[in-house]
């Protein structure tokens, strides 16, 4: 068991990673406005998106390349697209997720604002990258990802009594407000797509550091990884409509207040007594997201940065972690009130952009850089035509909408 724990890692990163605003945040409101009734909503995205994240470690298992290096092999305007869609999104995504983390961190220890905690849980996270980088995430990301799924279970079946009536019947919603927060529900559920190129950049690393690993123990890597992204989903879903959904509660957009609502919520199943234990399992959750996205920002447009000018470039990682910290706690300071909107936005533009990666991952692994026995079944190559159609109506009917 030890011995296997040792070989995943990639996959518990993917998780670490997903496992944040979408479940804790997106999937909890999910439960307390609409019950049940949007689970369909929660297993359709998560096949849909399956094929394109799969894509990312089978890439880069296969070719000892991540798949900037093969967005590169596609022609440089790809590779200019990514820069471009990346550089316009991380500073949003990254506030999203630290936003959230200092309110829990606020709540949980009783004392300082959430400015002060936006401060020290960034500067935090800044000083393990730049002693521990990949391996210190590796390890640490395993601990996190089992423990969180051991209390979110616990909390579901306690939730559960007697006298609840649960409904599982389906609905799709029709009114723009409920399409957008439905749209902005599925863009990070289970994450982004772009963490497919962050997965592949794992993957890449994790090799270094075990290069006995194979394409298939790679891809059993992801699949641990993202079964339990979705089993979480559908936990923290629970959780929400066993919980909250009828109560009439809504959550704040501040994100102190919306801290003590969610810690509230699980502490009503588990007992006041579980209060410490819980809000410690959401803020490794969300210190989690904030400590990968932080990671992955800057080696994404550090090596895209380096393949785009076909030469080093010393301390690029490094210069481009110091821009995303500045430019995370600028918009801060200019949104400290709107976290809903800030994880709207985010969210929403996270959807949007899938259909890109979508495409252009689906064009590398069917194409002639990948190699034969790397790509795809014919069953697959189906599947993920399917699965980017699907992207794309779901786009242009919320655009429809607004």
């Amino acid at each position: 068991m030890i011995r296997l724990l040792q070989r995943l890692g990639p996959g518990f990163l993917f998780a670490g990673a997903a496992i944040g605003v979408s479940h804790l945040v997106q999937s909890t409101r999910a439960g307390a406005d609409f019950g049940f009734s949007l689970i369909w909503a929660l297993l359709l995205i998560n096949a849909v998106k399956y094929p394109f994240f799969e894509f990312g470690p089978r890439y880069a298992a296969a070719t000892g390349e991540s798949l900037l290096k093969g967005y590169e092999k596609m022609g440089k305007g790809v590779l200019i697209a990514y820069f471009a869609i990346t550089f316009a999104t991380m500073f949003t995504i990254q506030t999203a997720v630290t936003i959230v983390t200092a309110g829990i961190a606020s709540y949980l220890f009783g004392g300082g604002s959430v400015v002060l905690w936006t401060a020290i849980i960034t500067a935090v996270c800044f000083a393990i990258l730049i002693i521990g980088r990949y391996k210190i995430l590796d390890s640490l990301m395993k601990v996190i990802v089992l423990c969180l799924t051991l209390s979110t279970i616990l909390a579901v079946v306690l939730a559960i009594k007697p006298e609840t009536s649960i409904s599982f019947a389906q609905v799709l919603p029709t009114d723009a407000v409920s399409v957008a927060f439905l749209i902005a529900f599925m863009g990070w559920m289970p994450a982004p797509l772009d963490i497919s190129i962050w997965h592949s950049m794992w993957t890449v690393e994790k090799k270094k550091l075990d290069p006995s690993i194979t394409p298939k123990q790679s891809r059993f890597d992801f699949n641990i990884g993202f079964i339990t992204t979705i089993v979480l989903g559908i936990g923290f879903v629970a959780l929400g409509a066993l919980v909250l959904y009828g109560s009439g509660a809504t959550f704040s957009p501040q994100a102190g207040t919306f801290a003590n609502q969610l810690i509230s919520m699980y502490t009503s199943s588990l007992g006041e007594g579980t209060k410490i234990i819980i809000g410690v399992a959401a803020l490794t959750t969300m210190f989690s997201t904030t400590l990968t996205t932080l990671d992955a920002s800057p080696r994404v447009m550090h090596a895209t940065s380096e393949i785009w000018r076909g030469g080093v470039i010393k301390h690029g990682y490094f210069i481009w972690l110091i821009v995303l910290t500045l430019g995370t706690l600028a918009i801060f300071f200019f949104f400290i009130s709107e976290m809903g909107l800030l994880i709207k936005i985010a969210t929403i533009l996270s959807f949007l952009t899938a259909p890109f990666y979508a495409i252009f991952n689906f064009k590398l692994l069917t194409g002639k850089h990948t190699p034969e026995s790397a790509r795809p079944s014919n069953f697959m190559k189906v599947y993920s035509l399917f699965s980017i159609v699907i992207l794309i109506a779901f786009s242009i009917w919320f655009l429809t909408t607004l």
